[in-house]
């Protein structure tokens, strides 16, 4: 049997979990949330990563759908937007009963499995959609979000992120309450794309393990999106999961200057680097043709698994591909549909069997369940905070 014959096999039993995809984003940018334009249940090569048999080819049992909402968009507006992407969730679930089931628990992810549905959660990208409101985190928790990546690209008035100048060396009293009330909803601290001071104010905080629901490792790569070493090894001790991401800038050394240099090319030009629409894809080819782009590879992802493995253990490590969030994948990963290339290069690396049930389905699941116990037993002893970020930051917030 092939190692990718072997691959498909192992993802028969245990499916992908995966961290982090975009498609609700993606919907709204292209079609205004329109499933009969883009219709998932069959093939969107031509302008998707995702759609449902690629999916079932990737061997994908479970899929954190990213409910982002763009820094541009601050307030009731990011509310408010978080909100219609969660609806975008909801049309997809009503739309595509046989293929997708509403996962809120650990139980129901092993429910769809067993069903041969892709279980379907929600994770909010970034803390400025609860608009500095713990009232609002507790209504997304209600609305099915199970976790919350604590920033996206920019600091916000309680926590400092990676890509953005630090305010507040960390978190602020706020912030480690956000943390608490996550832990006591059930709720999962996503430290991706938060500043190294945030993760480690966070896991000083937390009493339930926390996720990086799309990120790689800095001693690989030194991107400050990535993980590092001392963070990684404080997950065993908290009982986390690091999920490797595929994007190439944060995988690939040479990916990270390019992707540098195209930012800047990209702001000469007028335009936010966020961008993902078709002007931004047009500067972008043009950029690329005057600076070839070096290519990321399958093996370059399995080597911050290696190191990530090798740091952490195993028992704390999944994938979150990043899907539909970026315009270039590395080549072997180039949608969904591309899990097994990477797990047939793990096997050629001596990863077991086992090892792999871990990275794939069992430790993400194990987490959830975790922070799921770590809720009952924080709900038993404190009700909902009621605290605002002036009374805990002071007049003005943080």
């Amino acid at each position: 049997m092939s190692r990718l014959d072997k691959a498909r096999e192992l993802l028969a039993e245990h499916p992908v979990v995966d961290g982090h995809n975009d498609l609700p984003w993606h919907l709204r940018v292209q079609v205004g949330y329109d499933l009969d334009r883009r219709d998932i249940a069959v093939d969107q090569s031509a302008h998707l990563h995702t759609d449902l048999p690629r999916l079932r080819a990737g061997g994908v049992g479970a899929q954190f759908w990213s409910v982002y909402v763009s820094v541009a968009l601050t307030g009731d507006a990011a509310v408010s937007a978080c909100l219609e992407q969660i609806d975008a969730v909801r049309l997809l679930l009503a739309r595509y009963p046989d293929a997708l089931r509403e996962a809120l628990t650990a139980d129901d992810m092993e429910a769809a499995r067993s069903e041969g549905r892709v279980a379907s959660l929600m994770g909010a990208e970034g803390g400025h959609a609860i608009n500095n409101s713990l009232g609002t985190l507790r209504g997304l928790y209600r609305l099915g979000v199970r976790y919350l990546t604590l920033t996206h690209n920019a600091t916000l008035d309680w926590a400092d992120a990676a890509t953005d100048a630090p305010r507040h060396d960390g978190l602020t009293a706020f912030g480690e309450e956000v943390v608490r009330e996550m832990n006591r909803l059930g709720m999962l601290v996503d430290l991706s794309h938060v500043a190294p001071a945030t993760m480690r104010d966070a896991l000083r905080v937390t009493e339930a393990p926390v996720i990086f629901s799309h990120s790689s490792a800095r001693a690989v790569c030194d991107h400050p999106r990535n993980v590092p070493d001392d963070v990684l090894a404080a997950l065993p001790a908290n009982g986390g999961v690091a999920m490797a991401t595929f994007v190439p800038q944060f995988v690939l050394p040479e990916a990270m200057e390019w992707d540098r240099l195209a930012d800047e090319y990209t702001s000469a030009q007028g335009l936010d680097p966020m961008a993902t629409g078709e002007d931004a894809r047009r500067l972008l080819r043009a950029f690329e043709e005057s600076h070839p782009r070096p290519r990321a590879t399958l093996a370059a992802v399995a080597d911050h698994l290696d190191h990530m493995r090798e740091v952490a253990g195993v028992d704390h490590l999944g994938i979150g591909g990043d899907f539909d969030g970026v315009t270039y994948l590395p080549d072997g990963l180039q949608s969904v549909a591309d899990y097994p290339n990477l797990l047939a290069e793990l096997l050629g690396r001596g990863w077991s069997d086992a090892d792999l049930a871990k990275l794939t389905w069992r430790n993400a699941v194990r987490v959830l369940r975790d922070a799921e116990a770590a809720a009952r037993d924080i709900a038993a002893r404190r009700g909902p905070s009621l605290a605002t970020i002036e009374e805990l930051d002071g007049p003005g917030g943080g």
